[in-house]
């Protein structure tokens, strides 16, 4: 599995930009997936689309060896994975390069001091907009209540993101392509799961 890492790895971003086009050439679209915890729904969605390259950033270990294991088990060939912050990857990348982006079950810090620290700011949601292209979709999952309306209340400050809901079903619903994880069996938040979809102008 070690020698799979080399092959699958996205180059160093401090070293050169990030085409996704080079890393895959080819490829119908690029999605990109911030912090893909065991790698479940990266995999699964790489092998419905295997004609779409999936960039995974992960930053703890045990998980990309997770995503690593599946990848190899799976024999997908359109899975590019990074073993550190997604923010390194992003500043690398060009704009309008990416269909969908994906921020699925992330850190809550739901600690008042600590929530500067959660992924969700206005600069990162700013950099995701400027990477999507026009029609391109944000998909943000949570179990937290505070976790999803502190990103809704940013979301909606951002005019080129415009959030899908039209009834709240939409937002209680898993969407028809979303992939169950082993995180989200757990049920460690204080709420079912609340999806948040929102598409750039």
């Amino acid at each position: 599995m070690a020698d799979l890492l080399p092959k699958i790895a996205v180059p160093d971003p401090a070293a050169r930009p990030i085409d996704p086009q080079a890393l895959m050439p080819g490829a119908r679209e690029a999605w990109l997936e911030i912090g893909f915890g065991g790698g479940e729904h990266l995999a699964e969605q790489a092998a419905r689309h295997p004609d779409v390259l999936l960039i995974g950033c992960e930053p703890f270990l045990n998980g990309v060896g997770s995503a690593l294991r599946h990848v190899e088990e799976r024999g997908l060939k359109n899975v590019r994975l990074h073993a550190g912050d997604a923010r390194e990857i992003m500043a690398a990348m060009p704009d309008a390069c990416l269909e969908r982006a994906f921020i699925l079950f992330p850190d809550p810090w739901p600690k008042a001091r600590h929530q500067k620290r959660r992924f969700v700011q206005a600069e990162t949601l700013a950099e995701i907009v400027r990477l999507l292209k026009p029609g391109g979709r944000l998909r943000f999952v949570t179990d937290w209540k505070d976790y999803a309306a502190w990103t809704l209340e940013r979301a909606l400050k951002v005019p080129e993101l415009t959030w899908l809901a039209k009834v709240a079903d939409d937002w209680r619903t898993a969407p028809e392509d979303h992939v169950r994880t082993r995180y989200q069996e757990k049920l460690l938040g204080d709420t079912q799961p609340i999806y948040l979809e929102f598409e750039r102008g």
